[in-house]
């Protein structure tokens, strides 16, 4: 009888004990200031516009907002009717998918909140349907979008995509009928790090953070020893660009969500999964323990 082999990736003892050391960068913050400071200038007016959707019990409107460098970015808005200020909760996309369809993700404003689900620059045609492009070019880069410019922190992809997600922070809680004293943040996978990101970036600006099992989180350990897309993407990428190794890390520390946590100190609310062989479950760990809140606690 053959048995199928299960990727594990640390006991779970060592993985509620994992606090690797990573290295934090030489003006990181002085790095995303001034990024957030560009792209707050840059800004153009938010628009919220009513969708004819398949949803009766529910308001849809198509979001159009601007992110890194003035880019239009696209989103929805769905909500209870009524005109009740209600906390609301930012929703951003995992990896290879965008918004999706008008009225596809209900559950948030079925619950009684403000939900803005994010579309994703570039992405949004593997396992949804996305609205936004990335206008901006990248050097020679491995195919996906985890090594577009990933020479310069300043060129890199998540640089863009960060910041667009901070700054839909700064625009939801100045939509009418949001509570911008209850915005919190989540996401699965590329949108847990989002997630974790815009927590970290945003100040005082969101309220909780509830990242399920985030992506990005760890690069030096998860680039090594991650077996599926889309770390790989690197890897792949690094075993041509051998000598440009340290130049990649140095990029990937200005984006590191575990390297982030250490910003956050709202609540936070973490899943991870355990025999995850995309999203090692050391990551997850890894940022969890950053967290500089006294009220966290992970779903195992």
């Amino acid at each position: 009888m053959s048995m199928a082999v299960t990727f594990t990736d640390m006991p779970i003892e060592s993985l509620r004990a994992y606090r690797p050391d990573l290295t934090e960068p030489a003006g990181l913050d002085a790095f995303w200031t001034e990024t957030l400071r560009e792209a707050r200038a840059a800004a153009g007016p938010t628009r919220v516009t009513p969708v004819d959707a398949p949803v009766r019990l529910l308001h849809v409107f198509d979001l159009t907002f601007t992110g890194f460098d003035g880019d239009e970015i696209r989103g929805w808005v769905v909500r209870p009717h009524g005109d009740e200020v209600l906390p609301a909760v930012i929703e951003y996309i995992g990896y290879g998918g965008g918004r999706g369809l008008p009225g596809e993700r209900l559950n948030w404003a079925a619950a009684g909140y403000v939900h803005v689900i994010m579309d994703t620059r570039g992405q949004g045609s593997t396992w949804s349907v996305g609205a936004t492009p990335d206008p901006h070019g990248s050097a020679a880069a491995y195919p996906g979008v985890m090594t577009r410019g990933i020479l310069d922190p300043n060129e890199y992809y998540y640089r863009r995509l960060y910041t667009d997600a901070v700054r839909l922070v700064d625009e939801v809680r100045a939509l009418p009928g949001v509570d911008a004293g209850r915005v919190a943040v989540t996401g699965g996978s590329q949108g847990g790090g989002l997630a974790i990101a815009a927590a970290a970036l945003s100040g005082d600006a969101v309220a909780a953070v509830m990242p399920d099992v985030p992506f990005l989180c760890d690069f030096p350990n998860a680039i090594v020893r991650t077996p599926s897309p889309p770390f790989t993407e690197i890897t792949r990428f690094l075993s041509v660009h051998r000598d440009d190794a340290d130049r990649v890390l140095h990029t990937l520390s200005h984006v590191d969500a575990a390297v982030l946590a250490r910003r956050i100190s709202v609540p936070a609310y973490f899943s991870v999964a355990l025999m995850d062989d995309v999203v090692l479950p050391s990551g997850v760990f890894a940022a969890f323990h950053a967290l500089a809140s006294d009220d966290a606690a992970i779903e195992e």
